[in-house]
């Protein structure tokens, strides 16, 4: 399958544009790395078109966009929309996760709308690491090849 390198997988780490935190990106890459994975991680306040550059360039299997500051619903959107209208990127699985807004419980809300706009996973802060390590195992797990048996 290409893009498996070893056991894991490539996976590309950024922020929104707005965002300067760089903690949470570390946090992350810290955290695939120990679970495999090849980690390339951009940095906070990526502009969307570097984010775009960097997904063909450097050709991830996933793209973890990591939000703080609570505009991730906002510039969350605009940059699934940019990636989506990509016909090279148009399969690439993004996900979103993070303090996602500023309306504390309510923020919520923003997990169908993320969704809705282009995202395969949205994870809301107050849920903990968790889910994100749930669904990691779960995408990154190889599909059967055709013959029945684990690659």
């Amino acid at each position: 399958m290409p893009g498996v390198r070893g056991s894991g997988q490539r996976v590309l780490v950024s922020s929104v544009s707005s965002d300067s935190h760089t903690w949470n990106l570390v946090f992350l890459q810290l955290m695939l790395e120990e679970l495999g994975h090849e980690v390339i991680n951009i940095g906070s306040c990526v502009p969307d078109d570097l984010l775009i550059a960097e997904c063909r360039r450097t050709r991830p299997d996933m793209v973890v966009i990591s939000s703080v500051n609570g505009h991730g619903h906002l510039d969350g959107r605009r940059v699934i929309a940019r990636l989506r209208a990509q016909p090279d990127l148009t399969g690439l699985p993004v996900v979103i996760g993070g303090k996602l807004g500023t309306r504390g419980a309510e923020n919520r809300a923003y997990g169908p709308e993320l969704l809705a706009a282009g995202f395969d996973a949205v994870f809301e802060d107050t849920a903990g690491v968790a889910p994100f390590r749930r669904y990691l195992e779960e995408a990154m797990r190889p599909a059967l090849v055709a013959a029945g048996g684990p690659r």
